[in-house]
Parts: C-alpha cells; structure tokens; sequence
C-alpha cells in the first residue's frame, strides 16, 4: 500500500516572503557563529604554525646550516684561529706522537723511553730559538698538555701560547680494523669526544686533530666506499662536535704512500675521498671557515713504476684542490707521510710555486717524521739527549719548511721526483 500524503499548499507571495523571513531568523545567526567559530579555528591554527615555527631552527628541515647553532661569537673565535695557523710561510709541528711511539724512535737510537725524556725533547722542539718565526702551531699528545717548561715553569699550552704558537691536541683514541675490509681501518674515540674537547678547551687547548688513514690497494679494491665513507663520516662528526666545544677541528684523510699505483689513480682516490669528506662536513652543518684540512700530498705508490718529475706532482695536488677543497677553508697543512724532508719541501715549494689565482688558500706544512727522524739520529752512541745538538738542526730544517710554504726554496739535484722502484 502506497502511502499518501497530502499535496503541498500552492505557494503565494506572502508564504514565499514568510519562508524566506523564517530562513533567515532562523539560520542566519547559526552561520555567524559557525563563522566566527572557522575564523577563531583558523587563528588558533596560525597561532600555532607560529609557536612551531620559532621553535624550529632558522634552517629548517636541512642539516647543511654551516654552523647556525654557533654564535656570531663563536664563529668569530674559530676564524680567528684558523686565520693564525694559516699565516703564510708558518706551519705546524706535529708531535702527537703517543708515549709508546715515541719511545719506540727513542730506543730505536739508544734513548730511555722516560716521561722526562719525552718532556724534554718536546720542549725543544718548542722553544728552539726562533722556531715561532716558521711555527703557527703544534699539535700536542694529550700528556704533553699537562707537562711544564722547565723554562717558564707554566704548561706547555699556555707556553706555546705566550711565544704565539697556537697550542692543539691530537683525541682521538685507538685504531679499529673494519671487519670484512681487508685490514681497512677507522679511529675510536668518537663516543667520548665532546667531554675530552671540554677538558682540552679548558687545558689551553684551541684546535684538535683526527686523523684518519687510509691505504691504497687495487687488489683487495681499496679503499672500498664502506671504508671511505666511514672515515670521512667519522671526521666530520669529529669536526661538528669539536666546534661545539670551541675548538677548531683539523681533518686529517691520511692516504698511505705505500703501493704500486700511479699518479692518475692517486688523483682519482684522493678526489673521491676529499670530496665525501667535504660533502660530509656540509650535509653534518660544520662551519666550514672554522675548520682546516690536513691531508697527504698526492702521490703515486712508493713502488709505482713509472716516473714523475716534481711539477707533475704539484699540478696533480692542486687538480684534486681545485675540483673539491672549498674556498671557506683558509689553510691546507699537507703531512709528511714518510717522505724525507728534502722531497716533501721540494714538492711543497712546487705545489707553491704552481699555484695561480684559482688557489687561494695557504699551503703549508704539518710534518712529524720529516722533521723529527734526521733529529734522532743525533742521538746514536749517546745516553742522554743532545738537545742542543738537535735544536740547531731542528732550526736549519724549519727555515727548509718555511721556504717551501712560500714556494722559495731551491731544491738540490732532483730531490722531489717520484723515480721508478
């Protein structure tokens, strides 16, 4: 059955005009206030767009800030020292060394390895006489920071400071074989950082030093990219944490010269590596003026067989420079490596006398072993050290080094050449 309902009233204009009234007593002031209940939501939700926006840092959801979490300050603290290591014609002496490597070179000539001994002998590479005319800084093993000038009885980092050597720390801790890597390896250290940088910041400390080595071997395919990016993630890491404590962070990829590779594969695995090391800083947010690299000079493996003069040499370190190294970096400290002072001066005066306008940056020296191995020959036949002996010859060789920072030194014979093994 098909219910029926009653036909609707005709409509007149006075019912129209009533139903149009009713429609607006009655649902004219519901839609006011669902209005200003929509705008009252609208500002709630802007309001709260807001309270969120200035709890986000100014750089957003991207980590490539270049130290936004660094004060006007503190980036100007960092610059500071970068710009006084990176003074042209200065370098760095490296005496890091632990207490164990150390007394190895000492007993290798005959020296008791003692913590005097240790003291001592860095104190002369210190305060040579004018070693502050070829010296910006030093990079000291974490027991030297609480050892003493026997000359002004102060510790060493503040003595360094006073003769405007710039006082640094080497923090990282031991070395790790990376399993499945074919003996790659990366540095520790990195878990327990930020409070060492606190106590060496408070030792007088203004820049650290991570090094991370790295060798060359085609048959074994490395360095892998697991190996490089691993080191270069870690040295990065290093870099933003070092900065947050005040310090200017030194990175260090050590490229071995061991090998049978030539100058061209050289060039293509340092590219790689510096390149992933830099990316990493940028993509880690690390203030990139506020940091200094020290890295290998490019060369082919000791056993390569092919020869290169030293200005092949030179071009190829500033080819990988030009294609990577960021301007914001002011000084390149290069290591020694194994080389002897005379090839690593010869190529540092090149790599000098080479550069053009698109190289900006300070090329200097950081060397431990081209320094400090012809010092310690001094000492065969003797027992006790003969400082005064090495402070002359330390003083002849950093007059060599500072030369060659400046691409004024003349090499002898062809002293600098890589010669086939």
């Amino acid at each position: 059955h098909r219910r029926r309902t009653a036909p609707l009233a005709p409509t007149t204009p006075t019912t129209t005009t009533y139903m149009s009234a009713l429609a607006r007593s009655q649902f004219a002031a519901p839609r006011a206030v669902t209005h200003r209940r929509q705008a009252s939501h609208t500002k709630a939700r802007r309001s709260s767009a807001t309270v969120a926006a200035s709890a986000t840092p100014s750089w957003g959801p991207c980590s490539v800030h270049g130290g936004a979490h660094l004060s006007a300050a503190q980036k100007a603290e960092l610059e500071a020292v970068c710009a006084h290591i990176g003074q042209a014609g200065k370098g760095i002496t490296a005496c890091d060394e632990g207490p164990g490597t150390i007394g190895s070179r000492f007993e290798n000539v005959g020296i008791v390895n003692t913590e005097e001994n240790r003291r001592a002998y860095r104190q002369m590479l210190f305060e040579t006489p004018n070693a502050n005319k070829y010296l910006s800084a030093a990079i000291l093993d974490p027991e030297t920071l609480y050892q003493k000038s026997s000359t002004s009885g102060k510790l060493f980092p503040h003595a360094l400071n006073d003769i405007g050597i710039c006082p640094g720390v080497k923090p990282h801790l031991k070395v790790y074989a990376l399993p499945g890597q074919n003996g790659a390896t990366v540095m520790q250290g990195l878990d327990s950082l930020a409070a060492r940088c606190k106590e060496y910041k408070a030792a007088g400390c203004k820049f650290a030093k991570w090094r991370s080595p790295i060798e060359i071997d085609l048959t074994t395919g490395q360095p892998s990219d697991l190996t490089i990016e691993t080191n270069m993630q870690d040295l990065a890491r290093y870099a933003l944490i070092c900065q947050a404590e005040g310090l200017v962070p030194i990175v260090e990829p050590d490229v071995s010269l061991k090998g049978d590779h030539d100058l061209e594969t050289a060039v293509r695995i340092n590219l790689k590596i510096q390149s992933v090391l830099f990316k990493a800083m940028l993509d880690h947010g690390v203030y990139m003026e506020g940091s200094l690299l020290k890295s290998n000079m490019v060369n082919p493996g000791k056993a390569c067989k092919t020869n290169y003069t030293v200005d092949e040499l030179a071009i190829a370190n500033l080819q990988v420079f030009r294609r990577c190294f960021p301007t914001a970096m002011v000084s390149a400290n290069f290591l020694s490596g194994g080389q002897s002072l005379e090839d690593a001066a010869a190529r540092l005066d090149a790599i000098n006398k080479h550069k053009t306008a698109k190289d900006p940056w300070n090329l200097s020296f950081s060397w431990s072993a081209a320094l400090q191995m012809p010092l310690f020959e001094l000492c065969r036949g003797k027992s006790e050290l003969p400082l005064k002996e090495m402070g002359e010859l330390y003083a002849k060789e950093l007059e060599i080094a500072g030369a060659a920072a400046l691409g004024q030194y003349t090499r002898t014979g062809t002293s600098g050449d890589h010669k086939a093994k």
